[in-house]
């Protein structure tokens, strides 16, 4: 057996080698290594696929979440609600920007932030919310959007775990996840679903005015040459990025669909196992499994992962430690916050191998030991 990975990018790469490679190809040919032909033609086919108005690229999925929030206007002290349970960049440039990041609880099957949750946080200061749809799939949108609006509050999508899912509203209404709030974000970072061969990221929006101020923060604040309206960044997605992922796009429903099989062997594997809780799926939302992340329960988790590395199978927890509990933030968090599900879910937390070219005898050696451990 070949050596198991949590994601096999050369083994993907490998299946669409030509065309990646021709992309890369034109590229040099042209010489447009920034803003060129290629990323105007991903941007297009982006849009179509997500069935959104406006996509930006930019230069990473940080960015692009800094760059969301900066065009909101917002300013230092304004208050913005955001999981404690979710990768650091989430919060990081709420507080670099100087705003209060207000931290919440996470529910604890989905491992998504809810209405019912955001709504306890929100006060006179609060100036936006950011939903995170972690590993996979949307978090439950209609209700925030609902509550968002009530209380007149932009909401920023960070979809970096969660592009290609498809969330269903009430009335039968299907949007993609990252195009339902005022704007989306993304990394393509190279394992997410859609990586590229390096770093890159896009904002997503429907909002004509939105749009033109994002694009322009990220040019150096410039609507043309040399003319700055407002402070911005240097935030490009360079063409060679872009080629790649016009590539890689065309494959993102076929890598769901496979990512979904082995999920659904996961399902069915550890179904009996009562020291096991496998990821809750939403009936209103497609998971695409950008991980497959279980919970391990009676504090057996550090022991299986163990398990696991000495039979030679990784294994990943993210995350370990709440964002409240980071030094980093401890300027910014009342050090008394007690988030119970988001501090229980860091001690039972584990993602197992999911990826696109993961074959039967690679997810029966995985069943097989984590099944026989208990």
């Amino acid at each position: 057996m070949t050596k198991i990975h949590m994601v096999d990018l050369v083994g993907q790469y490998e299946k669409i080698k030509p065309e990646v490679d021709r992309a890369i190809e034109e590229v040099i040919k042209s010489a447009a290594f920034i803003n060129g032909p290629a990323v105007k033609r991903f941007q297009v086919d982006l849009e179509t696929y997500l069935g959104v108005n406006h996509v930006i690229p930019c230069a990473n999925g940080t960015d692009a979440l800094q760059i969301a929030l900066m065009a909101l206007g917002l300013e230092p002290g304004d208050e913005v609600i955001v999981p404690s349970f979710t990768y650091v960049a989430t919060a990081e440039v709420i507080a670099l920007l100087r705003l209060k990041p207000v931290m919440v609880d996470v529910d604890p099957d989905t491992f998504n932030v809810t209405a019912e949750i955001i709504e306890v946080a929100i006060t006179p200061k609060t100036k936006a919310v950011v939903p995170v749809h972690l590993f996979g799939q949307s978090c439950d949108m209609e209700p925030i959007l609902a509550a968002a609006e009530r209380h007149g509050i932009p909401v920023i999508e960070d979809n970096a775990q969660a592009i290609g899912a498809m969330y269903a509203f009430g009335d039968g209404t299907k949007k993609r996840a990252g195009t339902m709030g005022d704007i989306g974000t993304t990394s393509f970072y190279p394992a997410k679903n859609l990586g590229c061969y390096g770093d890159g990221g896009a904002m997503f929006t429907n909002d004509d005015a939105l749009a033109e101020k994002l694009r322009m923060i990220a040019n150096h604040g410039q609507s043309r040459t040399y003319y700055h309206d407002v402070i911005g960044v240097n935030s490009r997605l360079d063409s060679i990025q872009a080629a790649v992922l016009d590539v890689k796009l065309k494959y993102l429903d076929e890598y769901a669909a496979a990512r979904n099989s082995v999920a659904d062997r996961y399902d069915e594997a550890f179904e009996g196992a009562e020291e096991i809780q496998t990821p809750k799926r939403q009936p209103n939302s497609t998971h695409v499994f950008h991980q497959y992340t279980i919970r391990v329960r009676n504090g057996r988790r550090d022991e299986l992962k163990e398990h696991l590395s000495e039979k030679g199978i990784p294994s990943s927890v993210f995350y370990p430690l709440p964002l409240n509990k980071q030094e980093a933030f401890a300027p910014f968090v009342d050090p008394s916050l007690e988030l119970p599900v988001t501090e229980q879910l860091c001690s039972e937390v584990l993602s197992l191998p999911i990826h696109t070219e993961m074959d039967e005898e690679t997810v029966d050696k995985i069943v097989d030991s984590v099944v026989g451990f208990f």
